[in-house]
């Protein structure tokens, strides 16, 4: 294993330091640059943060390879500077079993851009009628269950499924999503869906269901979490969870704090995405929750669709979003660059409290001495413009085409083996 000496980095925007990396781990922190490792990287003043960590991502395999892969999937993490990625459980065929979930985490590790954790699902084949061995898939490397794409509608065996994974310490994440309010429903449910024609999707149709499910975990324990929060109602129900002391954690996406359902106005299916896109009051609600903890986490529910299922009629297109390569510039937008936060948030919410909620040893550990080479390097002065077809993701269904970014990853390293490297401009 060859050192690396990462010089004049500014560790969570901070004071400049230099570090010495020896397989894998940062042996030393100094005040001066090293020059006797075997390769010397010149970090140019730029933000150091540790590795992110998404919890919620889509890279389609098994199933659906033309829009993603574990490979490419890989590689549009590492540029957006992750070093752990959780994928979720709606491939084809499903992640029900120990085995499939097995080879998702070992294809991962062959590939070696980024550690790509599988998510089980909660019921078999996402049907919502008999639960998975969740015991038999907690063996395998499987830390979170979740049938995103679909609700465990049926109380019932929520309730069992919360009791299982708490007897298996493992964390539940729920797509909040009651859909007997929603079958046919496109868009938020307001005014604009209104005057577009758009059938409307009311914000109970989530609400409801954060509520029954904090309720039932208060009552039978264990760890739940929520996916993609997106309502100002939602927030008040986390608040009320964490007040009763209730192991309920919650992520939000960036398109939900930067985007609103004003973006509909044109039809453009790329704005389509489940949760909708909710209204100005939601966003800031979002945000605000963000900041005070609330919410815990920002996950980028990276979706990649191909153009045959986005360029079509909006109720047609199918639902999602990219969000790996576009997600760290969105944070540092609305919050770094609008003064409410730090390099420090950024960490927080982008990597340690997502390593926290899924107890990962090696990720989203503190920049020091000791600790794992999990990094990413960012320029917050390196103006670019998202572009789909300029992205390492096999899809390029960005909804944020020809947006000015300021922020941008220029380096990610995994265990101290550099995964991206931004081209000189």
């Amino acid at each position: 294993m060859t050192t690396l000496a990462l010089n004049n980095v500014r560790p969570y925007g901070e004071d400049v330091a230099h570090l010495l990396i020896d397989d894998g781990v940062i042996v030393e922190v100094a005040n001066t640059p090293f020059d006797n490792a075997d390769e010397i990287v010149d970090g140019e003043g730029n933000v150091l943060l540790p590795g992110l960590v998404d919890m919620h991502v889509h890279l389609r395999e098994p199933g659906r390879e033309d829009t993603e892969t574990i490979a490419t999937g890989s590689d549009a993490a590492a540029k957006g500077g992750f070093t752990a990625v959780f994928t979720m459980a709606n491939t084809n065929p499903v992640i029900d079993q120990p085995f499939l979930a097995d080879a998702v985490w070992e294809k991962g590790q062959a590939y070696g851009k980024c550690d790509v954790y599988p998510v089980g699902s909660i019921t078999q084949g996402l049907a919502g009628k008999q639960l998975t061995e969740i015991g038999l898939m907690a063996r395998s490397h499987v830390r979170m269950f979740s049938d995103d794409g679909r609700c465990v509608n049926d109380p019932q065996l929520m309730r069992r499924a919360i009791e299982y994974a708490k007897a298996h310490d493992v964390i539940l994440a729920q797509h909040a999503e009651d859909h007997r309010m929603t079958e046919g429903a496109v868009a938020h449910e307001g005014e604009r869906a209104a005057r577009l024609g758009l059938r409307g999707w009311p914000r109970v149709a989530e609400e409801s269901i954060v509520a029954r499910d904090v309720i039932m975990t208060r009552d039978y324990g264990g760890r739940y979490h929520l996916c993609h929060a997106s309502t100002e109602g939602t927030v008040e129900l986390l608040r009320f969870a964490k007040a009763q002391g209730v192991d309920v954690t919650a992520e939000v996406t960036p398109h939900h704090l930067m985007l609103t359902d004003e973006k509909l106005a044109t039809y453009d299916g790329v704005f389509r995405v489940n949760p909708p896109l909710r209204e100005l009051r939601d966003a800031e609600a979002l945000k605000q929750a963000l900041l005070d903890g609330t919410v815990d986490v920002v996950a980028t529910d990276h979706a990649p669709h191909g153009s045959e299922d986005k360029c079509v009629e909006f109720e047609h297109a199918k639902p999602g979003m990219l969000g790996l390569e576009t997600s760290l510039a969105i944070v540092h937008r609305v919050f770094v660059e609008a003064g409410l936060a730090d390099w420090r948030f950024v960490a927080k919410v982008m990597s340690e409290r997502p390593a926290e909620i899924l107890r990962l040893a090696d990720q989203g550990r503190p920049i020091a001495e000791g600790e794992p080479a999990n990094l990413t390097l960012v320029n917050p002065d390196a103006a670019w413009t998202a572009n789909g077809k300029d992205m390492a993701s096999k899809a390029s269904n960005t909804p944020y085409e020809g947006t000015a970014f300021n922020a941008r990853v220029v380096g990610t390293w995994l265990r101290g083996t550099r995964t991206y490297s931004a081209k000189k401009a």
